[in-house]
């Protein structure tokens, strides 16, 4: 599932109420979390093929603390991320989300039309044919295959 885009969170957020975000497990994000951060990150790397690449990412720190009596509102959080989109220069890039579990956490973002929902992010191998993993083997029924090879046809 693709990541939502600053741009979608702003509309989001433009005709919301409140915030909540759960997270792939399906608790909640505690009401009382806050946006220690929202900033642009840049990651420039090598594949496992030797391939040059660079990535951009909008990146939102979720941070909870024994302060119950304050809800981040919607509209705080667009003038945040706005704020930043002009400091920053934040274009319309895809929104990774940070938040402690037993170590920081990196998600993606999505919305149900009730809430924002925190997505399991995967590792994944971006230079396939080049790194000698050897592809999955696509397993066929020789019956399908309409051969004309029939027992007793010598062909065998």
């Amino acid at each position: 599932m693709p990541t939502m885009t600053i741009e979608e969170i702003k509309d989001y957020l433009a005709g919301a109420n409140q915030i909540s975000f759960k997270l792939p497990n399906g608790s909640l994000v505690p009401a009382h979390f806050h946006v220690t951060e929202v900033g642009k990150v840049t990651k420039h790397f090598i594949d496992c093929g030797g391939t040059e690449r660079l990535e951009e990412v909008a990146n939102f720190q979720l941070w909870e603390a024994d302060d119950y009596d304050h809800r981040l509102h919607p509209e705080k959080l667009l003038n945040i991320i706005e704020l930043s989109q002009k400091k920053l220069s934040i274009g319309n890039l895809p929104i990774e989300v940070e938040y402690q579990g037993e170590t920081i956490g990196k998600y993606g973002l999505s919305h149900n039309g009730e809430g924002f929902l925190l997505t399991n992010k995967q590792t994944d191998c971006l230079a396939k044919d080049n790194c000698g993993i050897p592809q999955k083997k696509q397993f066929v029924n020789l019956a399908d295959l309409g051969s004309s090879c029939t027992p007793g046809s010598g062909c065998c």
